[in-house]
């Protein structure tokens, strides 16, 4: 795959996001990532949402971010594309993303309003 000069910002994060996926980093899918949330040796630190999710699993996803204080962001990307840039043949809904240093090099792709409303996780 080329790298345009002119990418957008969908396009870097969705590159960024293959990126940890190789450094197995990412937990994929929604039960995977609830499941993952719950993990204290290896805690999720950010989970991104595809576009067109239901509602029932939005409001899954939104629910346990807000209980365990995880960022949560809802991008761009339909499922599809998100479980591509992933490296994934089918549909992926949602991705947590389980190393502090990596989201750092994420959220500089992310919306700027969804960074600021998301709670922020203190890591000691």
């Amino acid at each position: 795959m080329s790298r345009q000069v002119g990418a957008t910002p969908e396009e870097k994060l969705l590159s960024t996001l293959g990126l940890c996926a190789r450094a197995r980093k990412l937990v994929m899918g929604t039960p995977m990532v609830c499941e993952a949330m719950r993990d204290q040796k290896n805690p999720v630190v950010a989970v991104l949402e595809a576009s067109d999710t239901s509602a029932n699993t939005h409001k899954r996803l939104t629910d346990k971010c807000a209980f365990y204080g995880v960022p949560h962001f809802r991008v761009t990307a339909d499922t599809a594309r998100l479980g591509r840039a992933v490296g994934k043949s089918g549909a992926v809904a949602a991705v947590g993303l389980t190393d502090q240093n990596l989201y750092k090099a994420l959220a500089a792709h992310l919306p700027e309003a969804e960074a600021k409303d998301s709670p922020q996780k203190n890591n000691e």
